[in-house]
């Protein structure tokens, strides 16, 4: 089983471009679920306009990702009338589809939990500070922690922690997937609009296949029949 991390994303494009990744998004997902590749949406970042993504990340688990990834990795493009500007002249737009390298998450075990007893705080008279209730939870590895006090149970306080230890570390992971995305997206600001790996046409997005062309092989052909010719009519 293989792991890997997409991103779609309009750069800098106008909202034209922020539709195609929406509607390009769905055929991904359709063309995941008919390879039964499992996917989790990491985070989207919606366009301006309604029914636009100006960016998806996704992970995206299952076999021969690298074989599936091949047509899909690269620049598309769509080629078609804006629906947003009436009387734009444009027709070719283009979005980019990058492989991010998967990010070391941070984990959070029990074993990397410290917690620390501490003497609440705040109002309460002079009972308040008669017992140590409130938590002050750190994850070891990352250094990140959490001070918790509304219970006057330990324990309660100890679960509380734990939930927002979680939530801290999941958004300490998804900071730095979005910062190596951040430096990816700087170097693709500029889509390269040649040769692009996929071409959509029209507002069903049917997909335009390149025109396979034979000049090479029928002159190669040509080449070796003359001298099949030249060397059977040689004395």
């Amino acid at each position: 089983m293989e792991t890997k991390i997409i991103q779609f994303t309009a750069a800098k494009g106008p909202v034209e471009c922020a539709w195609v990744v929406a509607k390009v998004l769905k055929l991904f997902l359709k063309e995941l679920i008919s390879n039964q590749i499992a996917y989790q949406i990491l985070h989207k970042e919606n366009g301006i306009k309604n029914t636009t993504v100006q960016s998806a990340i996704l992970k995206i688990e299952g076999k021969e990702l690298s074989k599936f990834l091949e047509n899909w990795i690269g620049t598309i493009q769509w080629i078609g009338t804006s629906k947003f500007r009436k009387f734009n002249k444009r027709k070719n737009w283009f979005i980019g589809c990058y492989e991010i390298n998967e990010i070391k998450e941070v984990k959070l075990l029990d074993k990397d939990i410290q917690f620390q007893a501490i003497r609440s705080s705040g109002p309460g008279g002079q009972h308040i500070n008669k017992v140590s209730s409130a938590i002050r939870a750190t994850h070891k590895p990352s250094s990140i922690q959490v001070l918790v006090m509304e219970s006057r149970s330990q324990h309660q306080n100890k679960k509380i922690a734990i939930q927002r230890l979680q939530e801290k570390v999941a958004n300490y992971n998804l900071g730095q997937l979005q910062e190596q995305v951040k430096r990816k997206w700087e170097n693709h600001l500029n889509l390269e609009r040649g040769n692009p790996v996929r071409v959509y046409t029209g507002s069903d997005f049917k997909p335009k296949r390149k025109k396979e062309t034979f000049k090479k092989e029928r002159k190669s052909l040509k080449s070796d029949l003359q001298k099949q010719l030249k060397n059977k009519w040689k004395i």
